[in-house]
């Protein structure tokens, strides 16, 4: 073998062997000590010389990768694909070569490592300060899980980042707090989501380190012991624990760890603490099999060490809000330090550490909105990862990390780095109203990755989009069109409907406003004040009156109460008879005499049978209203001489020449083709149509409709098979 230590500095041990390759296989057998050692020759050369952007020489951070990753007691794939990291950039036809010589695991890993190592511009170029700093690493945190096909890619850039951190606490630069700020922000949140404390802590404490010196300095000096002399500490509290519970036949797993500096800064931070009321920066945690033993365990721990009072949580009785449940006691040890003792059954420490209890929610509370599907991914993730010793086929891990893949969700960017997440089979147009409404509305084209590409065009993980805008215009009705595909988000779709329903809302505004100034000019109060008009007939704006009158809620019935009161009253424009091609009489009998000039009131339009009345208007014969009309009950109560008795003639409704005008209205339901079936069943049944009027809306119908009928039997048979119509839910006479 070549040896690539030269260029490493590595160690040998007595025998001449490799420490390096040593310590990368350890755990593994001989024929992966050999893979290793091919790995290990071919970087040698390739390597030499190179070196990283942050001035790291490449073979050294190859190694210092792989060695991390052998720490965690990772598969030899992916030892090796630290190794080989760089080589899909140093190497031409790198992949085939890859999969050829270490097999086709390896090359896939190596190519989701590059992969994610392309987030790095992304990554530093983050938005600052507040709010848009934690949503924007928390996209950036889902994008590399939802852009890696496989969760050890992960894990590799993670240690990536811990060896890079490793280089710069030997040689400062200037860009060392960046590199330290973005490690905490996305990396070690990360870490900890996927349970990987070793990387976690390293990867707090050494950024911490580096953007706040002199705060670490004080902390460590604070401690007043070295870590080996605590992680000594922990290693015999864990014996005595031990030793106690297997002597009164209680099978227990019991570990501990170091409280790590950049943990304490934050607990005396958030909860405002000094140094010596922090009583777990050394701690033990005790697994058994059942609740009684929780409770015996508790018992030893107090015969072992002094409890400290109020230190004593029982989370077993009273749980959590999120159902945690665990006992937590503070002692105080020989040596005068606290130790924090953490008592649990196996069963609870899944829930706290997989379940909704998950421990990286509770640590990160408050900086990320909750999402139980997120959650639950990340609790496959971390059991996925439990599992490492037990899964040997390389194929099995992709499988099982596909199921918790983060599919429904893709991780675009904007010209300026931006990070954006969007549904699955999102478009441009998605892309562009995710950004801002009025963009979305203008989008006319689309360049991703620097080509133009159609609108409906679905997007990919971290490909870089640039929307093509007018200076002006609306979204395309085509946009709503399923069909098409050129939306795929809820939200998108709402902002296309609510433009058009504005669009068509301005329309009726407009025409509503046209009827109300021709009205006033009719009754010679152009003058008249709008607002107050509207405030009386319960408008709360004149906006709102204009809809309305626009929608045909308002008449001149009600405009003219509101402007001359009731004491007046208004004879209505008079709608006159349609006879028949044969001609013949109108069928309405005035006091017996059917001669007289009659005309139909617009106001409610009589027909036969209706029950009805005339009133002698100055100069246009009689006015024939139903008994039941509102607008006739306050002329005849102005004027009651001019109020005549009226009746229809036997040929009114049976036959006879004339015909009648007759409104109606129907509600349903709003679909293609409901105007045409609906007039199918009018000329069926040979009703003339004089107007039509329609407003659809958040998908319901509403139409008024002017006919011609010859009775009101001809009116009921036609409303009947109206009903009958699909999606019609009310048809009546208006």
């Amino acid at each position: 073998m070549v040896s690539v230590t030269h260029s490493l500095s590595a160690t040998r041990d007595e025998s001449g062997g490799d420490v390096s390759l040593d310590l990368l296989a350890a755990g593994l057998g001989e024929e992966d000590r050999r893979r290793l050692a091919r790995a290990l020759d071919m970087i040698g050369p390739l390597y030499a010389g190179r070196r990283l952007g942050t001035g790291e020489d490449m073979a050294r951070h190859a190694l210092g990768m792989a060695l991390v990753v052998a720490s965690l007691n990772l598969d030899v794939e992916t030892r090796l694909a630290g190794l080989l990291f760089a080589v899909a950039s140093e190497l031409e036809h790198a992949r085939e070569h890859l999969s050829a010589e270490f097999g086709e695991a390896v090359a896939h890993l190596v190519d989701g490592l590059k992969r994610l190592n392309g987030l790095r511009l992304v990554t530093r170029a983050r938005a600052s300060g507040g709010v848009e700093v934690k949503a924007q690493s928390e996209i950036l945190r889902k994008m590399m899980l939802s852009m890696s096909e496989d969760v050890r890619v992960v894990i590799l850039r993670l240690a990536s980042r811990v060896q890079s951190l490793r280089y710069y606490a030997d040689h400062p630069s200037e860009n060392r707090e960046e590199v330290a700020r973005e490690s905490l922000d996305i990396y070690a949140p990360l870490a900890n989501r996927l349970g990987v404390w070793q990387l976690k802590w390293e990867l707090e404490d050494m950024s911490f380190r580096f953007l706040h010196p002199d705060t670490y300095k004080r902390i460590a000096k604070m401690l007043d012991e070295k870590r080996a002399e605590r992680e000594g500490f922990i290693s015999s509290a864990v014996e005595r624990v031990s030793a106690e519970l297997a002597a009164v036949g209680i099978k227990a797993e019991v570990y501990g760890r170091p409280k790590h500096i950049y943990s304490i800064w934050n607990k005396m931070r958030g909860k405002d603490l000094d140094f010596e009321e922090v009583y777990d920066v050394r701690a033990l945690r005790v697994l058994v099999d059942d609740v009684k033993d929780c409770y015996t365990a508790l018992g030893i721990v107090h015969q072992l060490w002094q409890p400290i009072s109020k230190e004593f949580d029982d989370y077993i009785s009273h749980p959590k809000g999120n159902y945690y449940r665990s006992l937590h006691t503070a002692v105080m040890a020989e040596d005068g330090r606290s130790l924090e003792v953490q008592i649990r059954t196996y069963e609870m420490h899944r829930h706290a550490e997989l379940g909704v209890a998950a421990h990286w929610r509770y640590k990160e509370k408050g900086s990320v909105k909750a999402d139980s599907a997120y959650d639950d991914k990340i609790a496959w993730l971390r059991q996925l990862l439990s599992w490492r010793d037990e899964i040997t086929d390389t194929s099995e891990w992709v499988e099982q990390y596909k199921r918790a893949a983060f599919d429904d969700t893709i991780y675009v960017l904007t010209p300026q780095g931006r990070v954006l997440d969007l549904t699955q089979g999102a478009t441009p147009v998605d892309f562009a109203y995710r950004l801002h409404t009025d963009l979305g509305h203008r989008c006319r084209g689309a360049r991703v990755d620097g080509q133009l590409v159609p609108l409906n065009t679905p997007l990919k993980n971290g490909q870089r989009v640039e929307i093509v805008a007018a200076k002006q215009g609306g979204p395309s009705r085509d946009w709503l069109n399923p069909q098409q595909g050129y939306l795929a988000t809820h939200q998108a779709k709402a902002k296309v409907k609510r433009w058009f329903t504005a669009q068509e809302e301005a329309q009726t505004l407009a025409q509503g406003r046209a009827f109300i100034v021709r009205e006033l000019q009719r009754e010679g109060a152009t003058q008249a004040n709008i607002e107050e008009l509207a405030n009386k007939l319960g408008f709360e704006h004149s906006d709102n009156l204009y809809l309305a009158a626009g929608r045909n809620e308002v008449g001149p019935r009600q405009l003219q109460i509101a402007l001359h009161g009731e004491e007046k009253p208004v004879e209505e424009p008079e709608v006159p008879l349609r006879k028949s091609k044969s001609g013949g009489s109108s069928g309405v009998l005035i006091v017996g005499v059917d001669k007289l000039l009659t005309q139909l009131g617009r106001c409610c339009k009589p027909a036969p049978p209706d029950a009805i009345a005339g009133y002698v208007t100055r100069g246009k014969g009689v006015s024939i209203h139903r008994l039941d009309c509102s607008n006739f009950a306050h002329m005849a109560a102005g004027a009651p001489e001019r109020v005549i008795s009226a009746d229809w003639g036997e040929a009114a409704g049976h036959g006879g020449s004339a015909y009648y005008p007759v409104a109606i209205h129907v509600e349903a339901q709003d679909r293609q083709g409901l105007l045409r079936d609906i007039s199918e069943v009018l000329s069926r049944e040979k009703i003339n149509v004089t107007a039509v009027n329609t407003l659809s809306k958040a998908g319901s119908a509403r139409m008024a409709f002017t006919v011609e009928v010859s009775g009101l039997p001809q009116l009921e048979r036609a409303l009947q098979h109206i009903r009958e119509v699909s999606g019609v839910m009310q048809a009546e006479r208006a």
